[in-house]
This record gives C-alpha cells, sequence and structure tokens, in this order.
C-alpha cells in the first residue's frame, strides 16, 4: 500500500496523524536515530510465519521479536520469521522491509507486544524507507484490532 493510500484510509476514517518524511533509513533503530523518535515509540513490523500462514508482529524497535513468545500465546508448533520472498507479493506498492502495521488492510492477523500499549503516541513506516506515520495509539488499536500479548524482548549482549 503505498504512503497516498495509507493516508487515504486514515483520512477516510477520520484519524489525526502526522507524516515524517527522513532521508533513507533502513532499520527500525536507524528510523529512531535520524526522526529523534525513542526506539520504544517507533513501531516496527515483523513478519512471521505461523503454521504456514503469514502474521504481523508489532513491536518497539529497541526490543526484539521473542519467538518462542510467539509460539506460547498463539498455541503454535512452528514459528519462523518469514523470507522476504514469501511476503513480498503481500505488500503491493510497499518497499520490502517498510511495511505499515495494518495487517487488516493485508488480510493477515497482528500481535501487537503490549509495550507499545503504553504510549500515547506511536510512529511506523508508511510503505517506504524515507516516509513515517505517527498517530495516537488507542487509534491505531480502534483501526487494526490487533491481539495485544507479550512478544518480545530486550537484545541480550554479552559482555566480555
Amino acid at each position: 500500500m503505498p504512503v497516498a493510500k495509507l493516508r487515504e484510509f486514515l483520512d477516510k476514517k477520520h484519524i489525526q496523524y502526522v507524516t515524517i518524511t527522513h532521508s533513507a533509513a533502513f532499520t527500525a533503530q536507524g528510523i529512531a536515530a535520524i526522526t529523534h523518535i525513542p526506539g520504544k515509540e517507533l513501531a516496527k513490523t515483523v513478519i512471521v510465519n505461523i503454521d504456514d500462514a503469514l502474521a504481523m508482529v508489532v513491536l518497539p524497535a529497541s526490543l526484539h521479536v521473542d519467538l518462542n513468545l510467539v509460539r506460547e500465546v498463539t498455541g503454535a508448533k512452528n514459528v519462523s520469521i518469514a523470507p522476504e520472498k514469501d511476503f513480498e507479493h503481500c505488500f503491493p506498492g510497499c518497499e520490502l522491509g517498510a511495511m505499515p502495521p495494518f495487517g487488516n488492510l493485508y488480510d493477515m492477523t497482528v500481535y501487537v507486544d503490549e509495550s507499545l500499549t503504553l504510549d500515547q503516541e506511536i510512529a511506523f513506516n508508511a510503505g517506504s524507507h524515507y516516509e513515517l506515520i505517527k498517530m495516537s495509539y488507542k487509534d491505531f488499536e480502534k483501526l487494526v484490532k490487533p491481539v495485544v500479548v507479550r512478544v518480545a524482548r530486550m537484545r541480550y549482549v554479552a559482555v566480555a
């Protein structure tokens, strides 16, 4: 869904949002840094394969998907990060890695990490590597109706 289509959807639903244009960035932490948005408020979308069905996991940029937690909360046998070749056709007009977290528009279940619900506002890729949309979390939740669960963990760094 190109950026214009996402804005059209939000406008049609009378949702207030802000569009933020930035230089090209390809990681959630990189986007957070150049846009000065805290990593906990920048929502990244990770496509996972849950028992052969694609789904979105949406979590703060500062955290990582815990596949074991996803397996537990879904009751699935097999959970993995989906390879891009498995989902690139699902998001026409979007750059890979910049899909907006609106699984409802792509017939995908959306799992949101519970930590995002603590933020008044969230920002997320709007279909490109140079544009974000920032809106209230409550409006996002109202539109997407995600499954809110714990699916993320902190990155653990070994200390030498």
